[in-house]
């Protein structure tokens, strides 16, 4: 029997960027909030001595632990799927802050294109081309209506930044807070290059700070000591913005924020038209509890926020058969692949140092920002070189040809290992009928939950993109003075199992149709006015960008509508 607790104006489940933002937003205005997370509790001391390789980047000392709760996995849907159970793909975070701590900080508005990307589409090139079984659709927001929330995030965070960017991006009403990161020798090998070519390269927006930087509530960080520990890492200095040393220091000052740590949601309780709040499992006792709540927000990873919904019966599910219901639908990835290795013989550069966002990239051919006329795909790619900080035991850089084990492929690394420049594409992933989330018939979680099965593959379209952005990256490569460069200009079928990117999106998708999305344009769910859902699990489909910058503007909106909804109630829009 479940232990029933005092009712709260808010409950958030999941203490990412989303929960940090909402939970700081809403504490500020003095409503009470409570904060759910299934983790451990986390701050800046736990990052101290951190610059361990083996432990976090190789062990996954961050991610969540794939024994208890995973994702089932197939292409298709006459595949059976199977549990992830060895990290791949893509990483799960775990604990406060959850994937805020071990991303790599590169900050990346999404395109006007993407919001509108429907309407665009078939203005410029007609209805037909979009391909059969793709349901591309708009956002159901425009970037004008989202663009003050980017900046409320890029003030937060002190995103560091060009004060003139490319006007293929998107207009800024604000300049970023904070100047670029220092060039690196290869950036300016890589900007030389593409300049040559005509194209428009600037140095990527970094939530890795470039200076001291105070933010509008207060809170001062150091800079960037380009140590090269960032993705899978959390950073000792602060440097890099994340919700622990960020928004929720300042949701616990005002003293109406509550944490719960170690403590695991499994059920939205409602009557079908609302909710009254959740059920969850303090891990270390065993104990239930249910928290009553006048507003529920789900603020996790996007297959947290999905499974909640399908096992709590809330919201129709997707089915492709039929393209009835909207849970689940959507799922989409990032199309990686297109890239070019350029190989010096001639000179070496120090690739250990760096950051998660130093790096510079253009966006010619990101968007619609170049004619898709005559092309067999949609959308593109942000190409770009980084330099991340390469650590010894997950890089090996050699050549196609040399062997892959033994004394010649030692060889090869060591004399390579600072040699080598990356010119890569991060291509948009369009969604597809087929492509999305439901719950697993057979395998379950720790708590006798099914897990999230993902149903995905590259189309036609993925491969097409592949192709054609992989040889601007060898022209760009070509253009940068290498003794030789290596294409790599092809994908198969999608792989759970290599590495690839964390950028998940879709299953609870936004929109203006009730019929086709899950929530409007404050996230506010079309079946249960009082439920808010924020996250990645929004997009209708991935841009060639990294997630977070928008995950954080939406997060900022909704905050904005829970206080609407606690004020008058109803629906927003």
């Amino acid at each position: 029997m479940a232990t029933k607790l005092p009712k709260v104006p808010v409950v958030i489940v999941g203490m990412g960027w989303v929960g940090g933002i909402i939970a700081a937003e809403l504490s500020k205005a003095g409503i009470s909030v409570v904060g759910i997370e299934r983790g451990k509790s986390r701050d800046t001391q736990d990052y101290y001595h951190v610059h361990d390789e083996l432990r976090y980047a190789a062990r996954y000392e961050l991610m969540q632990d794939l024994s208890k709760e995973t994702v089932a996995f197939r292409n298709t849907m006459k595949m059976r799927a199977l549990p992830m159970r060895t990290y791949g793909s893509f990483l799960l975070g775990d604990g406060l802050g959850g994937a805020g701590v071990h991303w790599n900080g590169q900050y990346y508005r999404f395109l006007p294109y993407d919001f509108e990307i429907y309407s665009k589409t078939v203005e410029r090139y007609g209805k037909k081309k979009i391909p059969e079984n793709m349901t591309i659709r708009d956002w159901g927001i425009t970037y004008e209506q989202l663009e003050p929330y980017f900046v409320k995030y890029e003030q937060m965070a002190g995103i560091s930044g060009e004060k003139e960017i490319p006007s293929n991006i998107g207009a800024m009403s604000t300049p970023f807070p904070t100047g670029p990161m220092k060039k690196s020798p290869g950036m300016k090998l890589f900007e030389n290059a593409a300049k040559k070519l005509g194209y428009h390269p600037y140095v990527i927006p970094s939530a890795n700070l470039s200076e001291v930087y105070k933010n509008p509530d207060g809170v001062e960080r150091a800079p960037c000591q380009y140590c090269g520990y960032c993705e899978r890492f959390g950073c000792e200095y602060g440097a890099k913005a994340d919700p622990v040393v960020t928004v929720l220091p300042v949701a616990k000052n005002t003293g109406k924020f509550e944490l719960r740590t170690h403590s695991n949601v499994t059920k939205i309780i409602h009557d079908g038209k609302k909710a009254t709040g959740v059920t969850y499992v303090h891990t270390p006792t065993g104990e239930e509890y249910t928290q009553p709540a006048d507003v529920v927000i789900l603020a996790g990873y996007l297959f947290t926020n999905v499974k909640l919904l399908l096992t709590s019966k809330l919201g129709e599910p997707y089915d492709p058969q039929t393209e009835k219901g909207s849970v689940g639908r959507n799922y989409a990835y990032q199309v990686n692949g297109a890239s070019t290795s350029a190989f010096y013989e001639d000179r070496e550069f120090n690739l250990a140092m760096g950051a998660g966002a130093l790096g510079s990239s253009i966006d010619d051919f990101n968007g619609d920002n170049f004619d898709h006329s005559d092309l067999n795909f949609l959308h593109g790619a942000n190409i770009r070189f980084t330099q991340t900080g390469l650590r010894p035991i997950q890089y090996q850089p050699v050549p196609a040809d040399t062997p892959k084990w033994g004394a010649e492929f030692k060889k090869a690394t060591i004399h390579n290992a600072n040699r080598v420049l990356s010119v890569t594409g991060q291509g948009a992933s369009m969604p597809n009928r087929y492509h999305y989330l439901d719950l697993d018939p057979e395998y379950k979680d720790a708590f006798g939950m099914p897990l999230i099965r993902m149903t995905f593959d590259f189309e036609d379209q993925d491969r097409e993109l592949v192709k054609f952005i992989a040889q601007k990256t060898k022209a760009i490569a070509d253009e940068m003075g290498a003794t030789k460069t290596e294409i790599h200009d092809s994908i198969k079928q999608y792989n759970i199992v290599p590495y690839q990117s964390t950028h998940n999106t879709g299953g609870t998708i936004m929109g203006a149709d009730p019929k086709t999305s899950v929530v409007n344009n404050y996230l506010q769910m079309w079946d249960a006015e009082n439920v808010f859902i924020c996250g990645a699990s929004n997009f209708p489909h991935n841009s060639g960008y990294n997630p977070t910058s928008t995950v954080g503007a939406l997060a900022y909106r909704t905050a904005e509508g829970v206080q609407k909804y606690l004020d008058k109630g109803g629906s927003l829009v």
